[in-house]
């Protein structure tokens, strides 16, 4: 009889155990790719996040930024799946209108993070502040290139953009910032090209090579990504140029550019703690806590003078090994 009671009250706590496990939280959280440095960092936030708030994530995005029909379908197979949140960084923000909405009917929040969407059917939304990214982006142009064009008759300072894709809110942001701030702050700076390096390195490059070979008299390049500075990293070391190069975003590869002075300065976001914040976010969202709409990151623009301190090492270099 007692061995019988045993049992039935291992039975019991096993089915126990088992209910703890169902009734775990689970938040898919579906990035625009997952190749650049930059998301697999926001991958190891959202883990340190969903252990510190005892859940389960699903990381699953698409093989490249650029394929939103791709992104499409994880959304929808999350929202059939009936998962408890999603934390989405749209590729495009009218192509993700509708998935985003449709969450929101099923009575699934999401929380945006990276970039914008154009619709207000989200819980919350964690981006940097990507507009002042590109005016930092801006100021460091024009401090570079400072005294060229100031004196009468001199020519103009020229630069281009290497942008990255039409529809991304994020990078479009600091394109714009960028664009306005030289427009009304700088006017011995004229943007002489943009051309899109599509979320890939290879495209990149060979639109840069594009851009120095149509304006052999160029001064300098904003890139508003990791894919983007990249290419135009390589393209500049091709040539052996001078071009002046002002970057976004960070990898080892770039990190050694801007060591050995290719690339001048890069403006980085803080990809850990936003994929910390996001499934921050939606864990007081699934616990009914009021959480602020809209929650903006600070960039910070790093040059060789600032590399090495401590601030700015512990933002580059989160531990990843640990969460991935």
């Amino acid at each position: 009889m007692r061995r019988h009671l045993e049992v039935a009250l291992a039975l019991a706590l096993i089915a126990l155990a088992g209910c703890n496990r169902q009734s775990k939280k689970v938040i898919a959280v579906i990035p625009k790719g997952n190749a650049h440095v930059f998301w697999q960092t926001v991958h190891a936030g959202a883990v340190a996040a969903s252990r510190e708030g005892a859940v389960d994530i699903i990381w699953n995005g698409p093989a490249t930024e650029t394929d939103y029909t791709g992104q499409l379908k994880v959304v929808d197979a999350m929202i059939n799946r009936r998962v408890d949140a999603i934390a989405l960084a749209p590729i495009d923000r009218q192509a993700m209108v509708g998935v985003v909405e449709r969450a929101n009917s099923a009575g699934i929040p999401v929380i945006i993070f990276d970039s914008g969407i154009d619709t207000d059917k989200f819980v919350a939304q964690v981006t940097t502040d990507n507009y002042h990214a590109g005016e930092l982006a801006g100021e460091r142009m024009a401090k570079l290139l400072g005294g060229a064009g100031h004196q009468s008759g001199r020519p103009k300072s020229k630069v281009a953009i290497l942008a990255v894709q039409p529809g991304a809110a994020s990078t479009t942001a600091r394109e714009q910032g960028f664009q306005d701030i030289i427009k009304k702050n700088y006017p011995f700076i004229e943007i002489v090209d943009k051309q899109y390096g599509m979320a890939e390195v290879a495209t990149s490059l060979t639109k840069a090579e594009n851009i120095l070979t149509g304006h052999p008299d160029l001064d300098g390049i904003f890139a508003s990504n990791e894919s983007s500075t990249a290419g135009a990293a390589q393209a500049l070391r091709d040539r052996n140029s001078k071009v002046k190069l002002v970057g976004f975003d960070w990898s080892p590869s770039i990190l050694d550019d801007l060591k050995s002075g290719i690339i001048d300065s890069v403006v980085v976001q803080d990809p850990f703690r936003m994929g910390q914040e996001a499934v921050r976010l939606a864990i007081d969202a699934l616990a009914r806590k009021q959480v602020a709409k809209i929650n903006n990151l600070a960039p910070k623009l790093i040059d060789r003078d600032n590399l090495n301190t401590p601030e700015v090492q512990a933002q580059l270099n989160p531990d990843l090994k640990k969460y991935l």
